[in-house]
């Protein structure tokens, strides 16, 4: 996707699939409306991965995946995904976090040292307590489940090149950050913008694009359910209607969609697609 002079493309580290009933614990009649987002089997294909966005003489990751100690038959492909958008590890000047779940740091380092040897890595301060403070939380249900380690073992190796932001402000050129908590303390949105075009990378803030059609519903991780459902209906009004692109991590295929204003319900349309 171009984005004025920035580019964003989709760094895939693979996929997981997640059974619509219980990542969303809704029944399946529920789910009637919303069959786009499912396969025959009902399940959501969930992507892993990131971002990649190229700024002048900036290459940024936003977010890198679940690591190489993933299932090997699904996942940990993040970086031969970037050689093949022309990216070695040794280009990226920064690498973004948009919260710090062992599904989005997975590749932050080998646990020794960094695999991206001249970034600087970004994240929000409250983040970076909650999950690498005196009592971090505990993230071996999910990391047994589906691979990958945690962020108390894997961006310690990264603590001398962190720059933390705090609050909505200007990370790069271009690249502005905006608290979206409830998810995670720190939770964030990115917006890419250059001239009068943008783009916004939700993060976790939505894990699929049902969770801004429907404003109760909810899916499972969020460390303040309350408050991440304020968070995402409060961004559901906000770009109802605009035509804004809007991509999300787990958004199949990693995929920028719009939110269109619907008649009595919200609508989606996957940008080459068709309305939800």
């Amino acid at each position: 996707m171009k984005v004025g002079d920035i580019t964003i493309d989709p760094v895939s580290d693979g996929y997981v699939l997640a059974p619509a009933t219980g990542l969303f614990r809704r029944p399946m009649e529920d789910w009637s409306p919303h069959q786009q987002f499912l396969d025959a089997a009902g399940n959501i294909t969930m992507s892993m991965g990131g971002f990649l966005v190229r700024s002048g003489d900036r290459v940024v990751l936003i977010d890198v995946g679940i690591g190489p100690n993933s299932n090997p038959e699904r996942t940990g492909m993040f970086l031969r995904s970037l050689g093949q958008l022309g990216v070695k590890p040794e280009d990226v000047t920064d690498v973004a976090l948009t919260h710090l779940h062992f599904d989005h740091v997975g590749w932050a380092s080998d646990g020794a040292k960094p695999y991206f040897p001249n970034a600087t890595y970004r994240c929000h301060r409250a983040d970076w307590d909650f999950f690498l403070g005196p009592d971090p939380l505990d993230e071996s249900l999910g990391v047994r489940f589906l691979g990958g380690r945690p962020a108390v073992e894997v961006l310690p190796a990264v603590a001398d090149r962190i720059e933390p932001w705090s609050g909505d402000t200007a990370i790069l050129a271009g690249i502005d950050v905006r608290s979206a908590p409830g998810h995670t303390p720190g939770s964030t949105i990115l917006t890419i913008s250059s001239g009068p075009e943008r783009a916004v990378l939700l993060g976790d803030v939505v894990h699929c694009p049902v969770e801004l059609l429907e404003n109760d519903w909810d899916a499972i991780g969020d460390v303040d359910p309350k408050l991440a459902a304020r968070t995402r209906e409060a961004l559901a009004r906000e770009f109802e209607g605009t035509d804004v692109p809007l991509a999300a991590t787990h958004f199949q295929g990693l995929q920028f969609g719009r939110l269109l204003a619907g008649t009595g319900r919200r609508q989606w349309l996957f940008d080459g697609g068709l309305p939800a």
